[in-house]
């Protein structure tokens, strides 16, 4: 898949009509950092200047999303990518990481994804200075706890930048991977397969069953096993969950949440304002064609 199939896909909007998921509306403030983040933290996957820069390296649009962010955890078997991936088929993330891996080093493609994805970011921003906001928020998520959480960790390890747009970016990807790494606990403390897992997060934030989990290289088997399996368990009718799945689904959530207090903590009486710039620059990412602009993607990660 290139950049042009990916953004065929996933650049689309929702009606102008769709609802809000619940996961928006009634997010507690560690989703409403994770979800101000995020356009800004996956700056270096959806930015065509990044994927142009990936490309001369060999890398299309996958390759280029699971390489330059794997290379957090130094050079990596493709199986532990795969694990701490954890949403996705794992053949698919080990051969993927394999393709990368044949393509370029880890050097090369952190360089090329930190060089492209500042000047793709610097750009989006239209001279707009995150200095302030950048270091607020790398602060809190810099001392956050890393036990457990390796993507957390190895971006972490990265260093941190020195230039304050790429603070922004770097800080936002604390958050986002110290909260992704906190979710895969969450699941795989409640005995959840990724499958089951994808359904559950789709059908949460008001997507069509299985409409997310294919975009995860999920066979149609794999895939109608978890079906089965969730409504064995009771939280799956007709496509869509029941009390009983909804209330699995937000109670993970919130296990997820709550492992996050200490970088919300740590913002103190600056949180809601952080959260309005980055607001603010994520409308510019996605203005810029740097973001898919479907909230319900955004929600879903």
């Amino acid at each position: 898949m290139d950049y042009a199939d990916a953004a065929a896909v996933f650049f689309v909007s929702r009606p102008a009509d769709t609802p809000l998921p619940a996961a928006v509306t009634e997010g507690g403030p560690a989703r409403r950092l994770r979800d101000a983040c995020e356009p800004v933290a996956m700056h270096a996957v959806w930015s065509r200047t990044v994927h142009e820069r990936l490309a001369q390296l060999g890398l299309d649009f996958l390759s280029g999303y699971v390489g330059p962010r794997a290379v957090s955890l130094g050079d990596p078997a493709g199986a532990v990518v795969a694990a701490t991936f954890a949403w996705f088929e794992p053949g698919m993330m080990t051969t993927t990481w394999e393709a990368a891996r044949a393509a370029a080093t880890p050097a090369q493609m952190a360089q090329a994804r930190d060089e492209s994805t500042v000047a793709s970011l610097r750009e989006a921003l239209g001279g707009e200075d995150p200095g302030e906001v950048a270091s607020l928020l790398a602060d809190a998520a810099e001392a956050a706890d890393g036990m457990g959480r390796p993507l957390f960790s190895g971006r972490r390890a990265d260093g941190r930048p020195a230039d304050p747009v790429h603070l922004l970016w770097w800080a936002c990807g604390l958050v986002r991977e110290h909260r992704g790494d906190s979710h895969v606990a969450a699941v795989a403390a409640a005995g959840l397969t990724p499958v089951e897992a994808n359904i559950l997060t789709e059908l949460w934030v008001g997507m069509p069953l299985l409409s997310y989990t294919a975009t995860r290289g999920w066979s149609a088997e794999a895939m109608q096993r978890a079906v089965e399996a969730l409504e064995l368990y009771g939280w799956l009718r007709d496509g869509d969950l029941t009390d009983a799945g909804l209330t699995v689904r937000i109670e993970i959530e919130e296990r997820t949440d709550a492992q996050e207090e200490s970088i919300v903590a740590a913002l103190g009486d600056r949180f809601d304002e952080v959260c309005d710039r980055l607001n603010h620059w994520g409308q510019l990412c996605i203005e810029a064609s740097a973001f898919p602009p479907d909230i319900l993607k955004r929600a879903a990660g």
